[in-house]
């Protein structure tokens, strides 16, 4: 069969010939339909990941993806090692994956399970946003972030939601979206831009998608306007990395105000949380996405095109998924 294949660290996957995945212990060869190429797809074949340690080489890349089982049913599911999702075929646990909507399409299936559920994960067990809370979200333009945003009000009934991030007319477009304000980063002072709204009402929750400069201006602005007598929490939720993997943090921040860091990835999130929203979550989002309620643009492109795509730069707030 055809997959990618990716034999060295931080190389670019190659599109090639891979024996067939054989059945084993109850798990089942499924037909891949489409796979999406995720940040954390990427960053566990580049070796530098914190989870790339349980990677073996060669691997073929995709941690999940829609696959059609020997009886019909269309799945959401990842593949068992050694394989992964970006081949024809997948090594698959039938009964482990969710079923598909059959008014979905796949690439548009594929495309909703990472930001969707990291997005959930974030608001609903992370950042605990409860209705009414006052919400900021730092790399709101892109897919997850975007998804953010469109969950903070709809399914979680944020009354405010503040979205900062470079791309203009992204931003522009997340105001039609749930967003109350928005923050131009590289022409609006982010710093200023925070610390007025914090002192107006503070923030009861951050999603960082950026980290580095970003996350450091924002922490310190959250600190310089929000006086020390008066204490309230604010859940500072670090999520991704866009603008770099480390920031300078004056310990005084910490200790003077109410805000509490945490992240949400691989490891960081109990197992049972997972699975409770992988069950519960993700049937509502396909339906919300299948309904308009979400909006999620997507670029199907085929799996021979990996080596093209894997180091491109689309458009913002695009996911693109490969199809067999």
């Amino acid at each position: 069969m055809k997959a990618a294949v990716v034999t060295q660290w931080g190389e670019t996957p190659r599109y090639t010939d891979v024996p067939d995945p054989q059945p084993r212990d109850g798990a089942e060869v499924a037909n891949v339909e489409a796979s999406a190429l995720t940040n954390i797809t990427r960053g566990l074949m580049s070796g530098k990941h914190y989870a790339s340690k349980e990677i073996q080489l060669p691997a073929i890349p995709g941690i999940d993806g829609i696959a059609r089982l020997a009886d019909g049913r269309r799945i959401y599911t990842g593949a068992l090692p050694p394989y992964g999702m970006m081949a024809q075929r997948a090594l698959v646990n039938p009964t482990g994956g969710v079923e598909v909507p059959e008014h979905i399409d796949s690439v548009v299936a594929a495309a909703v399970p990472n930001p969707g559920m990291s997005a959930w994960i974030s608001l609903s067990y992370a950042a605990a946003v409860q209705p009414g809370d006052h919400v900021l979200v730092l790399g709101a333009t892109g897919v997850t972030g975007s998804m953010a945003v469109q969950l903070a009000g709809s399914a979680f009934g944020a009354a405010r939601i503040v979205v900062a991030g470079r791309d203009t007319a992204r931003l522009k477009w997340l105001r039609t979206a749930g967003a109350h304000d928005v923050i131009a980063l590289g022409t609006d002072d982010l710093g200023a831009r925070v610390a007025e709204l914090h002192a107006q009402r503070p923030f009861d929750a951050v999603l960082d998608y950026l980290w580095g400069e970003p996350a450091e201006q924002t922490l310190t602005a959250l600190a310089n306007s929000h006086p020390a007598a008066h204490h309230h929490a604010t859940r500072f939720v670090q999520i991704g990395s866009m603008a770099g993997p480390a920031l300078n943090l004056n310990a005084g921040v910490l200790r003077s105000t109410g805000i509490t860091l945490c992240g949400v990835g691989i490891g960081s999130v109990p197992p049972e949380v997972m699975v409770q929203t992988r069950a519960e979550a993700l049937p509502k989002l396909f339906t919300m996405v299948a309904s308009g309620e979400l909006q999620l643009r997507t670029q199907a492109r085929p799996l021979s095109d990996v080596e093209q795509v894997w180091t491109a730069t689309g458009p913002s707030g695009t996911r693109v998924v490969l199809t067999p």
